[in-house]
């Protein structure tokens, strides 16, 4: 087994421990290793499994902002890559899925906080004022994050040193990539 083989194993492995596919996982590490967005063909080809299991789960990779899939001029067949923001993608659907929990959380309180024993109603206070305290840190984090690449898009520029490749945003930028990479 390859190192490469090994890490896209364990990513497997890793996205299964987060209620994700292993599948998923080794799709997703496959992809974090390839310059070049691959056709299904190829990605199920290394991955040793078949093309509709690699098409159902690029598709939650879209779905999630982590992958996107391209068309090649005169090929018929879909290609991936993943987002160039494909980890900050990650984190706000993992803080998505968390800040459902909250709401939950927060409607039970609300709801039947008086009919509940006081243990209970300290546990849902906890929960709330846990998950508003550290939800608020991640969201201010990826506001940073977004701005921080902003400006090392533009930074270059106003220095006048050579210029960036890019100057869009960094997930427009993996589309026109992409998309230039495929020709």
């Amino acid at each position: 087994m390859t190192d490469h083989d090994t890490f896209i194993e364990r990513m497997g492995l890793a996205a299964e421990n987060d209620g994700l596919s292993r599948i998923a996982g080794r799709l997703f590490g496959a992809l974090i290793l390839h310059s070049e967005p691959c056709s299904l063909d190829d990605l199920a080809e290394q991955l040793g499994v078949s093309k509709a299991s690699v098409s159902t789960e690029a598709r939650r990779l879209v779905e999630r902002g982590v992958a996107e899939r391209i068309g090649k001029s005169g090929d018929r067949r879909d290609y991936y890559c993943l987002t160039s923001d494909f980890f900050a993608q990650i984190i706000r659907f993992r803080l998505s899925r968390w800040a459902t929990l909250h709401r939950l959380a927060r409607e039970m309180q609300a709801t039947h906080a008086d009919a509940e024993p006081q243990l209970v109603r300290d546990r849902f206070a906890y929960i709330d004022h846990f998950n508003a305290f550290v939800l608020a840190r991640v969201e201010e984090a990826l506001r940073d994050w977004d701005e921080h690449e902003r400006e090392e898009v533009v930074a270059p520029e106003r220095q006048g040193g050579a210029r960036r490749q890019r100057n869009v945003t960094p997930r427009q930028d993996g589309k026109r990539h992409a998309k230039e990479r495929l020709g």
